[in-house]
């Protein structure tokens, strides 16, 4: 890739922290007031975030929603060492250094109007801002149909859907009240018994919805998934299984994440052959089929 393709397109902004908002299980959802990146974030992009003085390195965050005309970014993160624990005590008035938006995101694409969005824990946040960009989009019907899994409390306050979705099983009517409230369906899966969530991987539950498609509806389905490597892979597996489209944003750790440490490269295949990408700058979306061979 060219090296001087992603100049101008990321910025590091004081961002002021405007409000956040604590759910079970250490899960946080933080917005920040960062118009450059609110600018210019698309669905799977994410930001690089400075948790505390005493953090000398940044954490990669992707974005769950962004509003342009507002100047705000939203993240949904879960504690998991000291960098995140001093990130969750930030306050409405606070500041962090926000780096983004970073990363090239999903691309859906109008032919595939059955858009088929699959998130697995703290891969869920991509998906909403997904879901939230095909609702404004016109250049398709787009029919976006969002699934999640968790196997911890779901980082909002579940309830049943008030939007039928034929081929989802009887009593699998749990959803997330903002995209219910957007008009996009959405499901959910888990194996913690929680109430109106299917009781599996959230993959088999795709796979359960897929398999009650005729073959001209499933040529109008493309799969987007993000989420832990396990649940990609099985995310991928689906879409050989039905031939459909499907992209992934893959997870990796991050030290610079602007391409120049190389830490986060994963073996892609390319029309070239095999290559190294790295996640953070040639990614972190990527083909399912390119990935997971």
């Amino acid at each position: 890739m060219n090296a001087r393709a992603h100049r101008n397109t990321i910025f590091v902004e004081d961002a002021p922290v405007l409000e956040q908002t604590a759910f079970a299980a250490d899960q946080f959802v933080l917005r920040l007031r960062a118009p450059k990146c609110a600018a210019r974030a698309t669905p799977g992009s994410f930001v690089h975030l400075t948790c505390d003085p005493s953090v000398p390195m940044r954490r990669p965050l992707s974005i769950m929603r962004a509003d342009p005309k507002a100047g705000w970014i939203e993240v949904l993160y879960k504690v998991v060492g000291s960098g995140l624990r001093h990130l969750s005590t930030r306050r409405a008035g606070d500041s962090v250094s926000a780096m983004g938006p970073i990363g090239t995101g999903f691309v859906p694409h109008p032919d595939k109007p059955r858009t088929l969005l699959v998130g697995g824990g703290v891969g869920i946040p991509p998906m909403v801002f997904l879901a939230e960009r095909l609702r404004d989009a016109r250049d398709a019907k787009w029919q976006p149909l969002v699934l999640m899994g968790s196997e911890i409390p779901f980082p909002f306050r579940a309830r049943p859907s008030t939007l039928l979705v034929p081929g989802i099983p009887a009593g699998v009517i749990a959803c997330m009240p903002l995209l219910d409230d957007w008009g996009i369906a959405s499901r959910l899966a888990s194996f913690a018994d929680f109430p109106g969530c299917f009781h599996g991987y959230v993959t088999s539950l795709a796979s359960t919805w897929l398999a009650t498609l005729a073959r001209a509806e499933l040529e109008q389905v493309e799969l987007f998934a993000c989420g832990p490597t396990p649940m990609l892979k099985a995310a991928a597996a689906v879409a050989r299984e039905f031939n459909i489209a499907c992209q992934v944003s893959l997870e990796e750790f991050m030290a610079c994440a602007v391409g120049g440490c190389a830490g986060c490269t994963v073996l892609v295949q390319t029309e070239a052959g095999p290559a190294m990408k790295r996640v953070c700058v040639d990614g972190p979306v990527f083909d399912a089929r390119a990935v997971f061979a």
